[in-house]
C-alpha cells in the first residue's frame, strides 16, 4: 500500500476521534483558500464525498501526507494505474464508508499519483477551479492547463 492509500485509511478509522485544533474548519478559512486559477477554492466532489477532511474540497494540512489537492475526473486507464502502484480506489470500502470510484467521478488526488500518472501517459483531467493553489508548487500551471477539464 502507497501513502496515499494508507493515509485515507487512518482518515477513515480515526474519523470518530476529536479533530485537532488545527484541522477544525471554518466557512472564513475555507472562503480564504485559492484554487490553481487565484480564485476561491470550489467543491470538487460531495458524491462521493471526497477530499482529505471528506468535505468536498482539495484541501490539505500538514498531516495530509498525500497532499489531496489535485481534483481530478477520473478514467478507467488511471483507476487501473493507481491500482497497480497499490491504491485500489475503484474497490468499495464500506467498512470505510468508501463506495470505490467509477470512471467520471471527481476525487482529490494525491498530487504525487497525478504527476506518477502523467509521467506514464495515463493522468486524469484536472477540474481547475477545485485544485488548490499549493499543486503550482509540484507541477507549472501550465501542465495542469493541458489536462483542464
Amino acid at each position: 500500500m502507497d501513502s496515499c492509500f494508507i493515509q485515507n485509511t487512518c482518515h477513515f478509522l480515526n474519523k470518530s476521534l476529536p479533530l485537532k485544533k488545527s484541522q477544525i474548519t471554518s466557512k472564513t478559512m475555507l472562503n480564504k483558500e485559492l484554487n490553481v486559477l487565484g480564485t476561491a477554492l470550489q467543491s470538487c466532489c460531495e458524491d462521493p464525498m471526497t477530499g482529505y477532511f471528506r468535505d468536498g474540497y482539495c484541501r490539505t494540512i500538514q498531516e495530509d501526507s498525500g497532499t489531496h489537492i489535485l481534483c481530478a475526473v477520473v478514467t478507467q486507464e488511471f483507476l487501473e494505474f493507481s491500482k497497480a502502484q497499490g491504491n485500489d480506489l475503484s474497490t468499495p470500502r464500506p467498512e470505510w464508508s468508501f463506495p470505490g470510484l467509477k470512471p467520471g467521478n471527481k476525487w482529490c488526488l494525491c498530487i504525487s499519483r497525478w504527476i506518477e500518472a502523467e509521467e506514464a501517459g495515463k493522468a486524469p483531467l484536472v477540474v481547475l477551479e477545485a485544485t488548490h493553489q499549493k499543486a503550482l508548487e509540484y507541477c507549472s500551471f501550465e501542465l495542469l492547463l493541458d489536462y483542464k477539464s
